[in-house]
């Protein structure tokens, strides 16, 4: 590490840190040090993990990309620990090294500073759902359920999938993505996975001889619309598919209040009755960052639509911590790692004011399996004030999602823009 030379910390190895971090080394090169601080040393590919349990894989073989060998080829220096504090006065960041029980806390200073750490998934605010509930947001999840489907735990009961309520900050009030539009508030903070896991399970009864899609209810804490998103049209369409394989749906549901060997209890004694029962929670913020004067009033980093904290311009946060990223999927922190890249190169006089100062404008662009080999695709705009919906169901999407996930680690997460150019026009314009 050059002393003279600005550094940048990153907190997050996931898809928005990552991905912050290359940006920044892709417009600004060998002008600033780079540190990226993870409490593991992989990448977790979440969106492909889902399709692995379908389809009876280990999902912990296949769906991580180690961070060290990936950042080694930008200059990009790791440290594996858990961050303890932040202190924006005096702009360090304190951790812990992760790598053995009883370690010193160690301190980093900064120039800029990008928090990118995701969300603490509260699984552990349902009761029950360590006895009773499964999901698929992380490796071990996932190999529960897996297990769980293909190895004899499951007897072919009813089943229920749906999410608990997400309590979202006030941090992005007053943004408006596109003319006219805002970033909608939400009861759920990510509901792709329930769609896929709701048209993939539905599969799966059928071809494993199981029963029929008449067991599932899909349950959603909006008032209307699950994932809305996706987009008005689209999701009705996905409803009126679902309702066709006589999958049922509960909307405008109170919190979940415990899970149980029988079902889903809800706030007010409503009750689905469920052998399996598979379960999104609310994301809250991490509790190293809940009182920071960047954060809002849930805990999430406060920016304007360039990722910048309005207070502290040094300062950036992209994916599921940022409180403008809704839906928190993937693909918005990946548009908003390019922006912090272009942002940063503009601080440095690398990139001209024109082409830096491009807002965020969220697309929610999802590909989600269904089972035999099909899958749906997704590009959406309109719930931030856009124009824009699409969706494809068939096989040439299943491919794409395949693909993407390779592509992905071949180049240790650095997408080229073609490649997604050519998925859209291969899943919009050839299918």
């Amino acid at each position: 590490m050059t002393p003279s030379k600005p550094h940048v910390v990153v907190l997050g190895g996931n898809f928005a840190g990552l991905a912050s971090a290359q940006k920044i080394r892709e417009y600004v090169g060998s002008s600033v040090n780079i540190t990226l601080i993870d409490r593991k040393d992989y990448l977790l590919f979440v969106p492909n993990i889902p399709t692995d349990v379908m389809e009876n894989r280990d999902p912990a073989k296949h769906q991580r990309l180690q961070l060290r060998a990936a950042l080694k080829s930008d200059d990009i220096e790791f440290v594996q620990g858990i961050v303890k504090q932040v202190d924006v006065a005096q702009r360090t960041v304190d951790f812990l090294p992760f790598e053995r029980p009883g370690a010193e806390c160690e301190v980093l200073h900064y120039d800029y500073l990008v928090i990118a750490m995701g969300a603490h998934l509260a699984y552990d605010k349902i009761p029950g759902f360590a006895e009773h509930g499964h999901t698929v947001s992380d490796l071990f999840h996932g190999e529960r359920l897996r297990q769980y489907l293909h190895e004899g735990g499951y007897h072919g009961g009813p089943i229920a999938i749906g999410s608990a309520h997400f309590h979202q900050g006030d941090g992005a009030e007053g943004l408006a993505p596109y003319p006219g539009g805002s970033i909608p508030y939400a009861h759920a903070a990510c509901e792709g996975p329930i769609m896929e896991l709701t048209t993939a399970l539905a599969s799966w009864l059928v071809t494993s001889g199981k029963g029929t899609p008449e067991k599932i209810t899909v349950f959603t804490p909006e008032e209307e619309l699950i994932a809305a998103d996706a987009g008005e049209n689209n999701v009705r369409h996905f409803l009126r598919l679902i309702a066709g394989m006589g999958i049922h749906y509960r909307k405008n549901m109170p919190d979940i209040a415990r899970l149980t060997a029988a079902g889903v209890e809800f706030d007010g004694g409503e009750t689905i009755e469920a052998e399996l029962k598979i379960i999104l929670p609310d994301w809250v913020a991490h509790e190293c960052l809940r009182d920071l004067p960047i954060a809002d009033s849930k805990g999430f980093i406060k920016t304007n639509l360039l990722m910048r904290n309005p207070d502290h311009p040094e300062i950036f946060a992209a994916g599921d911590c940022a409180a403008v990223t809704m839906p928190k999927i993937g693909g918005i922190g990946h548009q908003e790692a390019e922006i912090i890249g272009r942002q940063v190169a503009l601080d440095l006089g690398l990139m001209d004011p024109e082409e830096a100062n491009q807002p965020l404008q969220p697309v929610t662009f999802c590909i989600g399996d269904m089972g035999e080999g099909k899958a749906f695709y997704v590009r959406a705009n309109t719930w931030f004030g856009g124009k824009e919906e699409v969706l494809k169901i068939g096989r040439i999407p299943y491919r794409l999602k395949m693909r993407y996930r390779d592509l992905f680690f071949l180049t240790n997460g650095k997408i080229p823009g073609f490649g997604l150019d050519i998925a859209q026009f291969a899943a919009e314009k050839i299918f």
